[in-house]
């Protein structure tokens, strides 16, 4: 089986290809330009290079979130379309469970952050079995003092990863070094191979999706919902 990951959750998004026998290509950009500027030359590139065509995949693997809201829709929007497009299914991944899976064999429990903005992050806790992550606590957006409460009197050592832990690293530190560790920074964003590779797992037990069925993960109301609420509370509280 063979299936194309895309993931466009925070700025580091990416492509992969993978097969049983293992990752055949992944490309990683981390860089400040739209994703909508350049993932499907990214995925063209990806598929010419390996020698792949559409109809040689068994399915598509799309990080759903949390993450960015512009770069997951450019993400969804561009997956359902090849699916569409190529008659194939679509294997949903959760973003923060892709950033877990980066840590196979961890003995800390895994804390992937991603910022919300808003002084927020969105966060999970995982821990591994058999080197697949499990989660532990569900994903949530709060204030990373809030997270760290949940968090800081857990009896294992926590792995804070992702923009949002290095964001708040300052915070994180106020707890014992050998109480919250810190990967490299190369492994603090989500990884389309590793998209790929939960993807190809989803995808052995049947976990597939049509188009219609697949939705992004946002955790809560973008800004711009959040100010026309307001707005309509404050006209409603006038009436």
């Amino acid at each position: 089986m063979k299936v194309l990951a895309i993931e466009t959750a925070t700025l580091a998004g990416g492509v992969a290809l993978m097969e049983e026998g293992g990752l055949i290509a992944e490309y990683r950009l981390h860089v400040e330009i739209r994703h909508s500027e350049r993932l499907l030359t990214a995925i063209d590139r990806l598929l010419v290079d390996s020698g792949t065509t559409l109809s040689d995949l068994d399915a598509i693997a799309i990080s759903i979130g949390p993450g960015s809201f512009t770069g997951l829709r450019v993400g969804l929007s561009t997956a359902k379309g090849l699916a569409m497009g190529s008659g194939k299914p679509l294997v949903a991944v959760p973003t923060l469970e892709a950033m877990a899976a980066l840590f196979p064999y961890s003995s800390a429990l895994i804390v992937p952050m991603l910022d919300a903005r808003r002084n927020e992050v969105y966060w999970g806790l995982f821990d591994t079995q058999g080197g697949v992550p499990v989660r532990i606590h569900s994903e949530t957006a709060s204030s990373p003092e809030t997270a760290l409460a949940t968090i800081g009197p857990l009896d294992r050592p926590i792995l804070a990863v992702g923009e949002g832990a290095e964001r708040y690293r300052a915070l994180l530190s106020t707890h014992p070094p050998e109480k919250v560790l810190s990967p490299p920074k190369t492994l603090h964003f989500p990884s389309a191979a590793s998209v790929a590779e939960l993807g190809l797992a989803k995808l052995r037990r049947g976990e597939i999706l049509s188009a219609e069925e697949v939705a992004p993960v946002y955790l809560r109301a973008s800004t711009a919902e959040l100010k026309w609420e307001e707005k309509v509370s404050q006209q409603g509280g006038g009436v």
